[in-house]
């Protein structure tokens, strides 16, 4: 069995889509949310899919506590804004019965049509080669690797990275063909340019040692960005009628 474990925190208005995509694939699986404290309708969400947890507003400490309940074999880390593919638990299956194999990643597609769209999932394509992926491309592994290594490392960004370095490290890995469709709005919402230039930044220092304390000042949640905008709208005076 897969275990289906989805950090979330504010996730009202894309959750119930990711729950919906993994719930119709097929495959023996459980899903279980574990709620960051939100302040939205995200546990009520989540609840009417499967297990939900409560952790502290901290992906890497939501996602070992979902690792901590989970009862399959396989651990399958997803974030709350993608689409899981039909196809996508028989992947896993399939390429699992390698036992040299203890996890990858799937391959994945920004949703939209656009150029940049098209550009960035290149990008996730050509860095897989040099094993690098992150927790968008939905991480699996074999439950007792997972173990092995720890978890996750609490830290305050780069906790997926370092997790999938530490994977591959430990053995052989696999990029599955299916994809996951990926919510664009950290780009839509920064800019194209602004997003690469950032990730550059960002990973430039984390090779010299910056602790990630440090670089998450420089990378805000989307959906923070997002509530402050949509707050500020609120709080604007309203046109009058004629």
């Amino acid at each position: 069995m897969v275990s289906v474990i989805i950090p979330a925190l504010n996730e009202e208005s894309a959750l119930a889509g990711t729950l919906e995509s993994v719930r119709t694939a097929k495959g023996h699986f459980e899903i279980i949310v574990v709620d960051g404290q939100s302040t939205d309708t995200t546990a009520g969400i989540a609840s009417r899919y499967g297990r939900t947890l409560s952790a502290p507003p901290h992906r890497g400490l939501q996602m070992n506590r979902g690792a901590e309940q989970a009862r399959g074999e396989v651990l399958l880390f997803l974030h709350a804004d993608v689409i899981f593919p039909p196809g996508g638990f028989l992947a896993i299956e399939e390429a699992l019965a390698d036992p040299r194999v203890v996890g990858g990643n799937f391959d994945l597609s920004f949703d939209g049509k656009s150029a940049v769209s098209c550009i960035f999932t290149r990008i996730n394509r050509w860095r897989r080669h040099f094993g690098v992926f992150y927790g968008d491309s939905g991480i699996f592994v074999r439950r007792e690797v997972f173990a092995r290594l720890g978890g996750y490392r609490v830290i305050p960004l780069m906790e997926d990275y370092d997790f999938a370095r530490r994977l591959v490290k430990s053995g052989r890995t696999v990029f599955l063909q299916e994809k996951l469709l990926v919510s664009a709005r950290r780009w839509e919402e920064y800019g194209v340019f602004r997003t690469m230039a950032s990730w550059f930044f960002l990973h430039t220092l984390y090779y010299l040692g910056v602790p990630p304390a440090t670089l998450a000042r420089y990378y805000p949640p989307v959906r923070r960005h997002v509530a402050l905008a949509e707050q500020a709208a609120a709080q604007q005076p309203r046109a009058s009628g004629p």
